[in-house]
Protein backbone atom coordinates (compact mmCIF):
# COMPACT_ATOMS: atom_id res chain seq x y z
CA UNK A 1 0.00 0.00 0.00
CA UNK A 2 2.90 2.36 0.81
CA UNK A 3 4.54 1.88 -2.58
CA UNK A 4 1.23 2.21 -4.36
CA UNK A 5 0.51 5.51 -2.63
CA UNK A 6 4.00 6.77 -3.44
CA UNK A 7 3.43 6.08 -7.15
CA UNK A 8 0.11 7.92 -6.99
CA UNK A 9 1.70 10.85 -5.14
CA UNK A 10 4.55 11.07 -7.63
CA UNK A 11 2.04 11.10 -10.50
CA UNK A 12 0.06 13.87 -8.80
CA UNK A 13 3.25 15.89 -8.24
CA UNK A 14 4.17 15.48 -11.89
CA UNK A 15 0.69 16.51 -13.03
CA UNK A 16 0.68 19.54 -10.72
CA UNK A 17 4.08 20.69 -11.95
CA UNK A 18 3.13 20.12 -15.58
CA UNK A 19 -0.03 22.22 -15.15
CA UNK A 20 1.99 24.94 -13.41
CA UNK A 21 4.43 25.12 -16.35
CA UNK A 22 1.46 25.70 -18.65
CA UNK A 23 -0.49 28.16 -16.52
CA UNK A 24 2.07 30.34 -14.73
CA UNK A 25 3.70 31.70 -17.93
CA UNK A 26 0.26 33.09 -18.82
CA UNK A 27 0.24 35.31 -15.71
CA UNK A 28 1.38 38.95 -15.64
CA UNK A 29 4.51 39.64 -13.57
CA UNK A 30 2.51 41.56 -10.96
CA UNK A 31 0.26 38.55 -10.38
CA UNK A 32 3.31 36.29 -10.06
CA UNK A 33 4.70 38.48 -7.29
CA UNK A 34 1.39 38.47 -5.41
CA UNK A 35 1.10 34.70 -5.80
CA UNK A 36 4.64 34.17 -4.52
CA UNK A 37 4.07 36.33 -1.44
CA UNK A 38 0.86 34.46 -0.67
CA UNK A 39 2.34 30.98 -1.18
CA UNK A 40 5.48 31.90 0.78
CA UNK A 41 3.43 33.19 3.69
CA UNK A 42 1.43 29.94 3.77
CA UNK A 43 4.62 27.88 3.68
CA UNK A 44 6.05 29.84 6.62
CA UNK A 45 2.94 28.96 8.63
CA UNK A 46 2.38 25.30 7.74
CA UNK A 47 5.97 24.10 7.26
CA UNK A 48 6.65 23.65 10.97
CA UNK A 49 9.94 21.77 10.56
CA UNK A 50 11.34 24.25 8.08
CA UNK A 51 10.23 27.17 10.22
CA UNK A 52 11.98 25.70 13.27
CA UNK A 53 15.19 25.19 11.27
CA UNK A 54 15.08 28.74 9.90
CA UNK A 55 14.56 30.35 13.30
CA UNK A 56 17.32 28.25 14.85
CA UNK A 57 19.70 29.13 11.99
CA UNK A 58 18.97 32.84 12.39
CA UNK A 59 19.44 32.68 16.14
CA UNK A 60 22.90 31.12 15.97
CA UNK A 61 24.02 33.24 13.02
CA UNK A 62 23.04 36.64 14.38
CA UNK A 63 22.59 36.09 18.12
CA UNK A 64 21.44 39.17 20.01
CA UNK A 65 22.02 41.40 16.97
CA UNK A 66 18.58 40.36 15.68
CA UNK A 67 15.50 40.26 17.91
CA UNK A 68 13.01 37.40 18.01
CA UNK A 69 10.51 39.51 16.06
CA UNK A 70 13.11 40.36 13.41
CA UNK A 71 14.05 36.68 13.07
CA UNK A 72 10.41 35.82 12.39
CA UNK A 73 10.17 38.56 9.76
CA UNK A 74 13.35 37.35 8.05
CA UNK A 75 12.08 33.76 8.18
CA UNK A 76 8.78 34.69 6.54
CA UNK A 77 10.55 36.82 3.92
CA UNK A 78 12.90 33.91 3.18
CA UNK A 79 9.93 31.64 2.44
CA UNK A 80 8.39 34.34 0.25
CA UNK A 81 11.65 34.78 -1.64
CA UNK A 82 11.98 31.04 -2.24
CA UNK A 83 8.38 30.92 -3.47
CA UNK A 84 9.15 33.86 -5.76
CA UNK A 85 12.16 32.01 -7.12
CA UNK A 86 10.06 28.94 -7.94
CA UNK A 87 7.15 30.91 -9.44
CA UNK A 88 9.57 32.95 -11.54
CA UNK A 89 11.33 29.78 -12.63
CA UNK A 90 8.04 28.38 -13.92
CA UNK A 91 7.36 31.76 -15.57
CA UNK A 92 10.82 31.77 -17.19
CA UNK A 93 9.72 30.53 -20.65
CA UNK A 94 8.63 34.16 -21.08
CA UNK A 95 12.31 35.16 -20.87
CA UNK A 96 14.33 35.42 -24.08
CA UNK A 97 17.76 36.66 -25.11
CA UNK A 98 16.04 39.81 -26.35
CA UNK A 99 13.93 40.69 -23.29
CA UNK A 100 15.69 39.24 -20.22
CA UNK A 101 17.52 42.55 -19.59
CA UNK A 102 14.12 44.12 -18.80
CA UNK A 103 13.99 41.94 -15.68
CA UNK A 104 17.65 41.44 -14.77
CA UNK A 105 20.21 44.22 -14.42
CA UNK A 106 23.94 43.55 -14.18
CA UNK A 107 26.64 44.67 -11.78
CA UNK A 108 30.37 44.12 -12.41
CA UNK A 109 29.61 41.98 -15.46
CA UNK A 110 32.80 43.19 -17.15
CA UNK A 111 34.79 41.14 -14.63
CA UNK A 112 33.05 37.93 -15.64
CA UNK A 113 33.07 38.89 -19.31
CA UNK A 114 36.84 39.37 -19.27
CA UNK A 115 37.35 36.00 -17.60
CA UNK A 116 34.82 34.28 -19.85
CA UNK A 117 35.96 35.35 -23.31
CA UNK A 118 35.45 32.70 -25.99
CA UNK A 119 39.07 31.63 -25.69
CA UNK A 120 38.80 31.35 -21.91
CA UNK A 121 36.93 29.10 -19.52
CA UNK A 122 35.07 30.36 -16.48
CA UNK A 123 33.52 28.83 -13.39
CA UNK A 124 30.63 30.67 -11.69
CA UNK A 125 30.30 29.98 -7.95
CA UNK A 126 26.64 30.55 -7.02
CA UNK A 127 24.69 30.63 -3.77
CA UNK A 128 21.12 29.72 -2.82
CA UNK A 129 20.32 33.39 -2.49
CA UNK A 130 17.32 35.01 -4.13
CA UNK A 131 16.64 33.79 -7.69
CA UNK A 132 19.57 31.46 -8.34
CA UNK A 133 17.57 29.87 -11.19
CA UNK A 134 17.35 33.14 -13.10
CA UNK A 135 21.03 33.76 -12.41
CA UNK A 136 21.80 30.60 -14.35
CA UNK A 137 19.39 31.47 -17.18
CA UNK A 138 20.78 35.01 -17.42
CA UNK A 139 24.34 33.70 -17.74
CA UNK A 140 23.19 31.63 -20.70
CA UNK A 141 21.55 34.60 -22.40
CA UNK A 142 24.72 36.63 -21.74
CA UNK A 143 26.75 34.10 -23.72
CA UNK A 144 28.18 32.29 -20.69
CA UNK A 145 26.59 28.95 -21.53
CA UNK A 146 28.10 25.93 -19.88
CA UNK A 147 27.86 22.39 -18.55
CA UNK A 148 26.00 22.15 -15.24
CA UNK A 149 25.39 19.26 -12.85
CA UNK A 150 21.70 18.54 -12.33
CA UNK A 151 20.37 17.60 -8.90
CA UNK A 152 17.98 14.70 -9.39
CA UNK A 153 14.65 14.62 -7.55
CA UNK A 154 13.38 11.70 -5.52
CA UNK A 155 10.44 11.82 -7.92
CA UNK A 156 12.26 11.18 -11.20
CA UNK A 157 9.15 12.20 -13.16
CA UNK A 158 9.99 15.82 -12.35
CA UNK A 159 13.54 15.73 -13.74
CA UNK A 160 12.69 16.16 -17.46
CA UNK A 161 10.52 19.21 -16.72
CA UNK A 162 13.21 20.96 -14.68
CA UNK A 163 15.90 19.96 -17.19
CA UNK A 164 13.99 21.57 -20.03
CA UNK A 165 13.50 24.79 -18.09
CA UNK A 166 17.14 24.98 -16.99
CA UNK A 167 18.50 24.34 -20.48
CA UNK A 168 16.34 26.93 -22.24
CA UNK A 169 19.10 29.57 -22.35
CA UNK A 170 21.69 27.19 -23.80
CA UNK A 171 23.17 25.28 -20.86
CA UNK A 172 23.77 21.53 -20.92
CA UNK A 173 22.77 19.60 -17.80
CA UNK A 174 24.56 16.39 -16.83
CA UNK A 175 23.78 13.79 -14.17
CA UNK A 176 25.37 14.14 -10.75
CA UNK A 177 26.98 10.68 -10.93
CA UNK A 178 30.31 11.23 -12.67
CA UNK A 179 29.40 14.88 -13.09
CA UNK A 180 32.62 16.36 -11.70
CA UNK A 181 34.75 14.53 -14.26
CA UNK A 182 32.46 15.73 -17.04
CA UNK A 183 32.88 19.29 -15.77
CA UNK A 184 36.64 18.76 -15.66
CA UNK A 185 36.67 17.63 -19.29
CA UNK A 186 34.42 20.52 -20.31
CA UNK A 187 36.70 23.08 -18.65
CA UNK A 188 39.76 21.52 -20.27
CA UNK A 189 38.02 22.07 -23.61
CA UNK A 190 37.64 25.81 -22.82
CA UNK A 191 34.09 25.28 -21.65
CA UNK A 192 32.25 26.89 -18.74
CA UNK A 193 30.32 25.73 -15.72
CA UNK A 194 28.51 26.96 -12.62
CA UNK A 195 28.18 25.31 -9.21
CA UNK A 196 26.11 26.02 -6.12
CA UNK A 197 28.71 26.13 -3.37
CA UNK A 198 26.73 26.76 -0.16
CA UNK A 199 25.03 23.40 0.34
CA UNK A 200 26.05 21.11 3.20
CA UNK A 201 27.61 17.85 2.05
CA UNK A 202 28.67 14.82 4.14
CA UNK A 203 32.30 15.03 5.31
CA UNK A 204 33.23 11.91 3.33
CA UNK A 205 32.05 13.36 0.00
CA UNK A 206 34.88 15.68 -0.93
CA UNK A 207 33.94 18.29 1.65
CA UNK A 208 35.86 21.10 3.31
CA UNK A 209 35.00 23.11 6.42
CA UNK A 210 34.56 26.86 6.11
CA UNK A 211 33.58 29.63 8.52
CA UNK A 212 30.05 30.88 7.87
CA UNK A 213 28.77 33.56 10.29
CA UNK A 214 31.55 32.38 12.58
CA UNK A 215 30.25 28.80 12.55
CA UNK A 216 31.82 25.73 10.94
CA UNK A 217 30.00 24.63 7.79
CA UNK A 218 30.75 21.51 5.73
CA UNK A 219 30.54 22.36 2.01
CA UNK A 220 31.68 20.99 -1.33
CA UNK A 221 35.26 21.42 -2.52
CA UNK A 222 34.36 20.64 -6.15
CA UNK A 223 34.95 24.20 -7.39
CA UNK A 224 38.31 24.37 -5.63
CA UNK A 225 39.37 20.99 -7.06
CA UNK A 226 38.31 21.96 -10.57
CA UNK A 227 40.09 25.30 -10.27
CA UNK A 228 43.37 23.73 -9.14
CA UNK A 229 43.30 21.01 -11.81
CA UNK A 230 42.30 23.23 -14.74
CA UNK A 231 43.48 26.73 -13.81
CA UNK A 232 40.02 28.08 -14.67
CA UNK A 233 39.20 31.22 -12.64
CA UNK A 234 36.29 31.19 -10.22
CA UNK A 235 33.85 34.11 -10.36
CA UNK A 236 31.42 34.15 -7.40
CA UNK A 237 28.03 35.62 -8.27
CA UNK A 238 24.66 36.12 -6.64
CA UNK A 239 21.23 37.50 -7.51
CA UNK A 240 19.73 40.40 -5.54
CA UNK A 241 15.93 40.81 -5.42
CA UNK A 242 14.65 44.29 -6.29
CA UNK A 243 11.45 45.87 -5.01
CA UNK A 244 9.90 46.19 -8.47
CA UNK A 245 9.98 42.43 -9.10
CA UNK A 246 13.23 42.52 -11.05
CA UNK A 247 16.68 41.33 -10.03
CA UNK A 248 20.27 42.51 -9.97
CA UNK A 249 22.89 39.94 -10.98
CA UNK A 250 26.10 40.75 -9.07
CA UNK A 251 29.43 39.36 -10.26
CA UNK A 252 32.21 39.38 -7.65
CA UNK A 253 35.94 39.77 -8.35
CA UNK A 254 37.38 36.60 -9.81
CA UNK A 255 39.39 34.21 -7.66
CA UNK A 256 42.44 32.97 -9.52
CA UNK A 257 45.54 34.01 -7.55
CA UNK A 258 45.44 30.84 -5.48
CA UNK A 259 49.00 29.49 -5.65
CA UNK A 260 49.71 27.61 -2.43
CA UNK A 261 46.11 27.76 -1.23
CA UNK A 262 44.27 24.66 -0.04
CA UNK A 263 40.82 23.61 -1.22
CA UNK A 264 39.48 24.86 2.09
CA UNK A 265 41.03 28.29 1.63
CA UNK A 266 39.65 28.62 -1.90
CA UNK A 267 36.16 27.64 -0.74
CA UNK A 268 36.48 30.11 2.14
CA UNK A 269 37.45 32.90 -0.27
CA UNK A 270 34.28 32.27 -2.27
CA UNK A 271 32.12 32.47 0.83
CA UNK A 272 33.92 35.55 2.16
CA UNK A 273 33.10 37.42 -1.05
CA UNK A 274 29.40 36.73 -0.48
CA UNK A 275 28.74 36.98 3.27
CA UNK A 276 28.88 40.82 3.44
CA UNK A 277 26.00 41.00 0.94
CA UNK A 278 23.94 38.55 2.94
CA UNK A 279 24.50 40.42 6.19
CA UNK A 280 22.95 43.47 4.52
CA UNK A 281 19.92 41.54 3.27
CA UNK A 282 19.70 38.14 4.98
CA UNK A 283 16.08 37.40 4.00
CA UNK A 284 16.96 36.21 0.50
CA UNK A 285 19.04 33.22 1.69
CA UNK A 286 17.53 29.77 2.16
CA UNK A 287 17.35 29.85 5.96
CA UNK A 288 15.00 26.84 6.23
CA UNK A 289 17.80 24.60 4.92
CA UNK A 290 20.02 22.72 7.39
CA UNK A 291 23.27 24.57 6.69
CA UNK A 292 25.01 23.44 9.90
CA UNK A 293 24.35 19.70 10.08
CA UNK A 294 27.68 19.13 11.83
CA UNK A 295 29.33 20.86 14.75
CA UNK A 296 32.73 20.58 16.46
CA UNK A 297 32.84 18.52 19.62
CA UNK A 298 34.36 21.48 21.50
CA UNK A 299 32.15 24.16 19.91
CA UNK A 300 32.36 27.42 21.84
CA UNK A 301 29.28 28.87 20.17
CA UNK A 302 25.75 27.55 20.00
CA UNK A 303 24.80 25.55 16.91
CA UNK A 304 21.29 24.83 15.59
CA UNK A 305 19.29 22.13 17.38
CA UNK A 306 19.70 19.71 14.46
CA UNK A 307 23.54 19.85 14.39
CA UNK A 308 25.47 16.72 15.40
CA UNK A 309 29.04 15.77 16.19
CA UNK A 310 30.65 13.48 13.60
CA UNK A 311 34.17 11.92 13.68
CA UNK A 312 34.82 12.58 9.97
CA UNK A 313 33.81 16.21 10.43
CA UNK A 314 36.21 16.50 13.38
CA UNK A 315 39.05 15.31 11.13
CA UNK A 316 38.21 18.00 8.58
CA UNK A 317 38.11 20.67 11.28
CA UNK A 318 41.47 19.52 12.66
CA UNK A 319 42.99 19.43 9.18
CA UNK A 320 41.79 22.95 8.40
CA UNK A 321 43.20 24.26 11.69
CA UNK A 322 46.57 22.60 10.98
CA UNK A 323 46.76 24.13 7.48
CA UNK A 324 45.87 27.58 8.82
CA UNK A 325 48.65 27.44 11.44
CA UNK A 326 51.37 26.71 8.91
Amino acid sequence: MGRGWKRVRYRLEWLGLLLATKLIPLLPRRVCLILARFVGSLMSIFDRRGRAVALSNLEVAFGDQVSTLQRRKIMRASYQQFARTMVDFLWSPRLTAENFSRYIELENFEEALEAGKPEHSIMIACFHYSNFEWLSLACGYLGLTGTIIAQEFKNSLLDPIFKKLREQSGHQLVAREGGIMRLYKALRRKGRTALLVDLTVPPAQGAVVIECFGLKMCVTSAHAWLHQHTGVPIVPAHCEPLSDGCYRLVFHPKIDNTHGMTHQQIAQACWDSFEPYMRKNPAAWLWMYKHWRYKPADARRSYPFYANVAPRFEKLVTGAATSASR
